[in-house]
């Protein structure tokens, strides 16, 4: 019988609270497998620290430190546990500028705290929310979705090398950063071990994102697992929304009818790459990064921009707010207001 997830999330670390050399700023995000807080390492410098926390599986009250798991969990919050670890352990070995930097991870308060980058910028999501809010016909300028896939896919490659996989990628797991690099971030292995063993988890599987491998008990995962994440955040850049979800595809799949609405819009290069990464028997997918890449080498060559990732992607907000002319003096509500939709943190 599936195990029903803890009725309050597990509280989060107070401001001040001091783990393994590191001083706790604050919370910063939280999701069903952790919490994530901004904090200072012993040099001074601001770190972000991922808390393994899974809230199906323990609980934890306001003012403690050490999670609370119930005996009939126990054995599957040790094994998240364990694979978070190494997680941890495999991403500090990757050097990339498309991968979440790891600089240490380590066990204490009965869990176990990754010690990461602290990224300043966007989500992918947050942009794609903006550009939807317009409501034009395309989200993104063709150009920009060859680009900036370009960069995630060489991070992916080389996340594949390592013998890992990502497994919970989407445009809320790609982050744009202010100083211009799209990165991969929350990896998904620890949930997967998870989902491996128990049934309850399996609607924590984010919609549209999820390879249908992914929801049978013994399914064969592989590059091409991640490679049906990647179609399914190009989609999202093209409409607007996710695609449907795998199991709803393998009863009625109505990927081609979307994709064929904007067959004006965009090439039918980009249409069928996102039908052939998306194609619900793995093993007519794309088997590799490497050959994904080098059916894209062409069109990205095509399409190679000068300026920088982040200012095509407000160009394009630009070009459709205002036309072909300059935008408004930065002291302008409407520029300053689009400026703090698509770059926190940054100076218009």
């Amino acid at each position: 019988m599936a195990a029903a997830a803890s009725e309050t999330k597990p509280a989060a670390l107070p401001p001040d609270t001091e783990l393994g050399g590191y001083r706790i700023v604050h919370q910063v995000a939280s999701g069903g497998f952790g919490l994530v807080y901004k904090a200072m390492d012993p040099k001074g410098r601001l770190v972000a620290i991922k808390e393994y926390l899974p809230a199906a599986l323990c609980s934890r009250a306001e003012g403690e430190k050490i999670p609370v798991v119930q005996p009939e969990k126990l054995s599957l919050y040790r094994l998240g546990l364990k694979s978070f670890f190494e997680e941890g352990r495999a991403l500090a070995q990757i050097s990339h500028a498309s991968v979440v930097r790891v600089l240490n991870f380590f066990r204490e308060n009965e869990t176990v705290y990754m010690v990461m980058n602290l990224l300043e910028g966007a989500s992918l999501q947050d942009f794609v929310l903006a550009a939807r809010s317009l409501k034009k016909q395309r989200i993104f300028h063709e150009a920009t979705i060859y680009s900036l896939f370009d960069e995630i896919l060489t991070g992916l490659r080389v996340v594949h090398q390592y013998r890992m996989l990502h497994l919970d990628i989407k445009p809320a797991n790609i982050f744009i950063t202010n100083d211009d690099k799209a990165v991969l971030i929350d990896f998904g292995a620890a949930r997967e071990v998870i989902n491996h063993e128990i049934n309850f988890i399996r609607p924590m599987y984010t919609p549209g994102f999820a390879a249908p491998e992914m929801y049978r008990r013994k399914g064969d995962l592989g590059p091409w697992t991640d490679i049906y994440a990647i179609g399914a955040c190009i989609f999202v850049c093209m409409l607007g929304y996710p695609p449907n979800a795998a199991p709803q595809r393998l009863e009625k799949d109505r990927l081609g009818l979307a994709l064929s609405k904007m067959r004006k819009v965009y090439s039918d290069n980009l249409i069928e790459m996102v039908e052939w990464c998306m194609a619900l028997n793995p093993l007519a997918r794309p088997q590799s990064v490497h050959a994904l890449v080098k059916e894209m080498e062409s069109d990205v060559a095509k399409y190679e921009p000068e300026t920088p990732l982040t200012q095509r992607i407000k160009g394009h907000f630009d070009s459709v707010l205002f036309g072909d002319s300059s935008p408004p003096d930065p002291s302008g509500r409407k520029a300053s207001t689009l400026s703090r939709i698509l770059l926190p943190g940054s100076r218009p």
